[in-house]
């Protein structure tokens, strides 16, 4: 699909709105047809749930654009046909990307490695090994770039033929952690790089669950090589079972804390594997239909196409802060999915209203 430059400005535009995330991004542009017109419209649509509303200053992101093209980076929307298949398929996909590298490296199959930061040196050597098998049987590696099991990977898969992804917490022009510049460097120019923040953007901490999904979301599967209990690997491998992908897990020594994580994740049903040899098997005949009992179904609404959006009625009062499924509210609203999806649009927007995992959606505190 061919944007005008005005349309794709309006999309960056759209995006970095306040209060405007990928689901409500996607809903804006279905119902506005284009991005310019869903802009157009942001102040009433809050304004009707009692909020005055502002969109990104376009000033902002002009100086944006010319960062992106200045790291030598590019925009890379939800509609082309460089978006990479299967995260288009994951819930809350992000509907930009700022990219460097090669773009056809995620149409091969992908796999992410992911672990501990403070590994140990046999688990980093493992990382490095299997990164090189995998990329070496043509197969993809995907990680985060941190400190340990990342890098490791990384540093694996260039030796081979498949390429490595590496998804950043930051804009794409800030190399995290600062020793791993190089390696950045090394992965953007002989693989690809992807952000999903504008670029100077700090790594905060509330980005990295979000950098998290996009490697689950790349990735047919993804192997836990070592990991301690509530770790963000053991948030990556969720956030694989719930998008439906294989979750696989290197076992370790129940002496060593770093191993915990795996140990449970082959416990609550992630397929133990212990060669490359073994990943390839699992990954390669991939058909959406993973061999791991690691998953969640998050029950996903599904808007009804042909659904007129109409009135929205009143959702607020069924709402409050703990989180509730979009197709509970539409059954105890008694209206159609496009009405009650208008109404927890415009709460979105005037910032009262909060999305989670599994189209649930709570209040705002």
């Amino acid at each position: 699909m061919n944007l005008s430059p005005g349309e794709a400005f309006a999309r960056i535009r759209l995006l970095r709105s306040p209060n405007i995330g990928p689901i409500s991004y996607r809903q804006l542009l279905a119902r506005f047809a284009t991005a310019e017109q869903a802009i157009e419209a942001l102040p009433d649509l809050a304004g009707r749930a009692g909020k005055p509303y502002r969109a990104a200053p376009a000033d902002a992101v002009r100086r944006e654009i010319d960062a992106v093209k200045a790291a030598g980076a590019r925009y890379l929307f939800h509609d082309s046909p460089d978006y990479p298949a299967l995260l288009a398929q994951s819930e809350g996909a992000p509907p930009i990307l700022v990219i460097r590298g090669d773009p056809t490296i995620p149409q091969r199959t992908c796999v992410a490695i992911v672990g501990a930061r403070n590994a140990s040196a046999g688990a980093v050597k493992l990382a490095r090994d299997f990164g090189a098998a995998l990329s070496e049987a043509g197969l993809a590696v995907v990680s985060g770039l941190a400190r340990g099991i990342d890098g490791a990977a990384h540093r694996g898969a260039l030796t081979g033929r498949g390429g490595t992804i590496g998804v950043i917490a930051s804009g794409i022009d800030i190399a995290y952690p600062p020793e791993h510049a190089e390696l950045q460097e090394e992965v953007a120019t002989r693989g690809m790089l992807i952000a999903e923040q504008p670029p100077g953007t700090e790594p905060l901490a509330r980005h990295f669950p979000s950098r998290n999904r996009i490697i689950a979301g790349l990735a047919a599967g993804t192997v836990v090589v070592e990991a301690a209990p509530r770790s963000g690997s053991l948030i990556t491998a969720r956030l694989a079972g719930e998008a439906g992908r294989e979750v696989m897990a290197i076992p370790g020594s129940p002496l060593d804390s770093r191993s915990r994580g795996c140990n449970q994740l082959i416990r609550d049903g992630a397929v133990l594997v212990q060669s490359p040899e073994e990943v390839v098997e699992l990954v390669s005949g991939f058909t959406g239909t993973p061999r791991s009992s690691f998953r969640e179904e998050p029950g996903l609404f599904i808007p009804d196409d042909d659904a007129e959006w109409g009135e929205p009625p009143d959702i607020a009062a069924l709402l409050g802060t703990a989180p509730v499924a979009v197709d509970e509210l539409i059954r105890q609203s008694g209206q159609r999915g496009g009405a009650v999806q208008l109404a927890l649009l415009e709460l979105e927007i005037s910032g009262r209203l909060v999305r989670h995992a599994g189209a649930r959606v709570s209040l705002i505190e």
